[in-house]
């Protein structure tokens, strides 16, 4: 059974949670569009697209724990997790050959993560993440 779980810098103001989390969102359901139910109509015949079919807790975490989950997935290629980022350097950039150019010229231990996203096997999500709260 596969698990997602978002973990969010839980110092952030509310916009730029609302932000990360819409942002780890999008580039999941890109990677695997199998997680995005089909669309169904309601019983008048309305049409409501397909949502995920997947329950994504938002976890609370301080940026160096996002930091160390992160990298602690890096160098573990054989975890099957899969881990999308969002950093300060993407939140800034207003395009996306902006971000490119920016984040080409900055080294990774230089990066701050407003958030990650893990997508893999249950087991080993719950084991990273299963010390984090819910982000209230």
């Amino acid at each position: 059974m596969f698990k997602t779980v978002m973990i969010v810098n839980k110092e952030l103001p509310l916009g730029l949670i609302a932000n990360t989390t819409a942002v780890l969102g999008i580039s999941l359901g890109h990677l695997f569009p199998e997680i995005v139910g089909p669309d169904i109509e309601d019983a008048d015949g309305q049409v409501h697209l397909g949502i995920t079919n997947k329950t994504i807790p938002i976890l609370s975490g301080e940026k160096e724990q996002i930091k160390t989950i992160r990298n602690q997935l890096l160098g573990d290629q054989d975890s099957g997790i899969t881990v999308v980022d969002f950093s300060e350097v993407a939140q800034k950039c207003l395009d996306y050959d902006d971000y490119i150019r920016l984040l080409g010229n900055q080294a990774s231990n230089d990066l701050e993560y407003l958030g990650i996203c893990l997508f893999g096997p249950a087991k080993k999500v719950n084991k990273l993440s299963g010390n984090l709260g819910l982000l209230r």
